[in-house]
């Protein structure tokens, strides 16, 4: 019979490693605890080549366009003008059009959701996987590909969480024909910007529409803005409209309507007079604290932990899909091989994925502290104790 792989996690890293690993011959079953389908508030996304490779190995083929393509960066100052312009054409997605497109690629059989992970035992080469339901599940490998707050990760290094950088991502999108006119003819078709040194940054560009949509008029405007926040506040920016506190994000629909007043007044004051109207037109604004993860290790016997769950990049990379794609294609190539054992496989995979990622941890670090002008106290990692997404 084929090995089976346990995935934890049914968001974009889970399904890269399902995809890719059900290519090999392998049989995935993804596990995710949420109980509803996905959604979108991930947000816009720049496609790397590393997608793209990982979608190749695994057959997907997309009907249509990935994303929206952009031909230039522009710089834009507080009055709206334009200060800088630099030819750089890159192509942005959104993470429900690649969720979507590797959801379609696998049965409807081999996904769970409404499953929460409780406790992993290993012994004779297997792994069983016990979740909070009662169900039982026993498979060659399982994977933990389950994000920042990954159960799996928690379960192998208790002593390793993601670090808080200092500031926070206001996210939002808005859909194409809703902006004035005079702002859409300067952000269609670039890549746009506004950094006031230190302080803060906002950037723009197309994404597809919620149904994956890229035609003009159907796609959607995606806007960041890096701010800082002291970290004693945030508990209370991460407050939802419940009174729950949330440990990393607010999704969307969650803000409380007060702390979305003061975003708009600040917008108002702060930006230029297109991110202005964007940020205005946002039905639904989240935020998302900006964090810094790094693991010592990603392999422990059978289980292994896989984007997000090992390494979380800042954004300014435009490295987290990208990262948890070149996790699962280098996975699936090494399983592959049939010149050592699994473990000897498993080992090797590891070593270069620890070091391709603290590369990236550490490069979104210096760019995102260069950025935001965040200072650090000597000795500062940015990495729990112990360990060595634009």
């Amino acid at each position: 019979m084929s090995p089976r792989a346990l995935v934890i996690g049914g968001s974009l890293g889970g399904l890269l490693a399902a995809n890719t690993l059900k290519t090999i011959g392998w049989r995935v079953d993804v596990f995710e605890r949420s109980p509803h389908a996905l959604d979108s508030r991930g947000g816009g996304i720049v496609l790397q080549p590393d997608v793209l490779h990982a979608f190749h190995f695994a057959g997907i083929r997309p009907a249509g366009a990935l994303g929206v393509a952009s031909r230039d960066r522009i710089y834009l100052d507080r009055a709206g003008d334009v200060v800088r312009r630099d030819h750089q054409p890159q192509t942005q997605t959104s993470w429900n059009m690649l969720h979507g497109t590797m959801r379609r690629a696998l049965p409807d059989a081999c996904i769970h959701p409404g499953e929460t992970l409780e406790r992993i035992e290993q012994a004779g080469g297997q792994v069983r996987a016990v979740f909070a339901s009662g169900r039982v599940e026993t498979g060659d490998l399982l994977i933990g590909a389950d994000g920042a707050r990954s159960t799996v990760r928690s379960l192998m290094l208790p002593d390793v969480r993601p670090d808080y950088s200092g500031y926070v991502a206001w996210r939002g999108l808005v859909p194409e024909g809703e902006l004035d006119a005079a702002s859409r003819a300067v952000l269609d078709g670039v890549f746009a910007f506004q950094h006031d040194e230190g302080e803060q940054m906002l950037l723009e560009y197309l994404v597809p529409g919620e149904d994956g949509a890229t035609a003009p008029g159907q796609r959607r405007w995606n806007w960041v803005w890096y701010r800082k926040v002291p970290q004693d506040s945030l508990p209370a920016l991460l407050t939802d409209r419940t009174g729950r506190t949330h440990t990393f994000s607010l999704p969307p629909g969650a803000l409380p309507d007060a702390q979305a007043a003061v975003l708009r007044a600040d917008a108002r004051e702060l930006l230029a007079p297109q991110f202005n109207a964007l940020v205005q037109k946002t039905k639904e604004p989240f935020v998302q604290a900006i964090l810094d993860l790094a693991v010592p290790r990603m392999v422990f016997g059978r289980v292994l932990l896989l984007g997000d769950a090992a390494f979380v990049p800042r954004p300014h990379t435009a490295g987290g899909a990208a990262k948890a794609a070149a996790n699962a294609l280098a996975l699936a190539q090494a399983l592959q091989r049939t010149d050592q054992p699994i473990e000897a496989r498993l080992k090797d995979w590891e070593g270069l994925q620890l070091r391709a990622g603290r590369n990236l941890v550490d490069w979104g670090r210096r760019m995102g502290d260069g950025i935001m002008g965040v200072r650090r106290a000597a000795g500062y990692t940015g990495s729990p104790a112990g360990t060595p997404d634009l």
